[in-house]
């Protein structure tokens, strides 16, 4: 049975290693989220049907940009949408009294 002896040169190597992976994991950029959706991606994101989709668009809830018949959503605007009609929840709700 071999024994293997750690030294402290050991250990700072090693933190070494780990803190520069560490770095790299954390300054690397994030994946970039498409700038613009389709209707069948906004409808699958938002799990809704075609009409309700079109009815967004029709009452001016949803903006969107058309190219060639093709209905273009700006993904900042969804995330505006979604924000500004969030409904905060009720704390109180499950302490009856």
């Amino acid at each position: 049975m071999a024994i293997e002896v750690i030294t402290r040169e050991d250990l700072n190597e090693f933190r070494t290693l780990l803190l520069s992976d560490l770095n790299a994991m954390f300054n690397s950029k994030p994946q970039q989220q498409k700038q613009w959706l389709k209707s069948n991606e906004v409808r699958k994101l938002l799990n809704i049907s075609s009409g309700t989709l079109q009815n967004l668009r029709v009452n001016g809830t949803l903006t969107y940009t058309k190219i060639g018949g093709i209905l273009y959503y700006s993904s900042n605007d969804l995330e505006k949408v979604i924000e500004t009609n969030k409904v905060e929840a009720t704390p109180n709700l499950f302490n009856r009294k």
